[in-house]
């Protein structure tokens, strides 16, 4: 039983979604508790997982928890220790607003992936709302929530690259994730007016009307689409030849991903 344990820790990324929430302290955590990879050691011990080794201590995206880099005979996972060092969490941490699996993404950092791919030709670009040019040399796909805050963030950063790029735009495709209630119709009102700022008004948590058109199949193409092509979270960018991109990069990054991307099998 300890053995499974500890199997499930080093391939926790795979198992189904869950949400964990843990209060913490309210000022540098740091500075009143500590896990050292030694102690670390003695944990996985107890659980009976003699021949892993603790190999990094942090602090995990929820206050309360320290995330452990384990290896288990050369294979790099992840568990969870809360500070009172007496309880293991062998389980993913779910960034809500988001829809990101935040310990997939510090197991993609241990286990760097080759790029990944999609087929672009799967992806309309029409009906979109587009943030540039539209005949702009480089268009790039964007999966974006409205309710998003990350989302919001990436816009930002978006609207910088084509400030200073003419030659790239971006066609955003509403993909309202289903734990925000008011996404949806959202989505629908923005792509109704057809206005970038109505959804920027939106990002600052100003009022937007409510939709006076039926696009509601445009919208669930859209979830469609990303489901097929294994996009869960928002924002993800697909890029000209393909690359998917998650998460919020900076101008300066999206630029060089855009203009000059990985060869396909180099890692990210």
């Amino acid at each position: 039983m300890k053995r499974g344990l500890i199997i499930g820790i080093c391939v926790l990324f795979l198992l189904p979604l869950q949400v964990w929430a843990f209060g913490g302290c309210e000022e540098d955590c740091v500075k009143c508790h500590s896990l050292s990879t030694e102690e670390a050691q003695k944990i996985l011990g107890k659980l009976g997982a003699v021949e892993a080794k603790a190999l990094e201590v942090k602090m995990s995206p929820v206050k309360g928890l320290w995330e452990v880099v384990v290896d288990d005979k050369g294979q790099n996972g992840i568990m969870y220790v809360g500070f009172s060092k007496n309880h293991v969490i062998a389980g993913p941490i779910i960034e809500v607003d988001a829809g990101l699996n935040k310990t997939q993404e510090s197991f993609e950092q241990l286990n760097p992936q080759p790029a990944r791919y999609v087929d672009t030709a799967k992806i309309p670009l029409e009906p979109a709302l587009v943030l540039g040019e539209k005949d702009a040399r480089y268009k790039v796909a964007v999966f974006t929530d409205p309710d998003c805050p990350y989302c919001a963030k990436a816009h930002e950063e978006m609207k910088k690259v084509v400030a200073e790029r003419k030659d790239i735009a971006f066609f955003l495709k509403f993909m309202p994730l289903s734990f925000h209630p008011d996404a949806f119709w959202k989505s629908q009102s923005i792509l109704c007016k057809g206005s970038l700022q109505w959804l920027e008004d939106n990002f600052a948590k100003k009022e937007i009307p409510k939709p006076d058109c039926d696009n509601k199949p445009e919208i669930e193409a859209n979830i469609r689409i990303a489901r097929a092509l294994d996009i869960t979270g928002t924002p993800t960018l697909v890029l000209p030849d393909g690359l998917v991109v998650r998460g919020v990069k900076d101008a300066k990054t999206l630029i060089e991903l855009v203009t000059n991307p990985p060869k396909k099998g180099e890692t990210k």
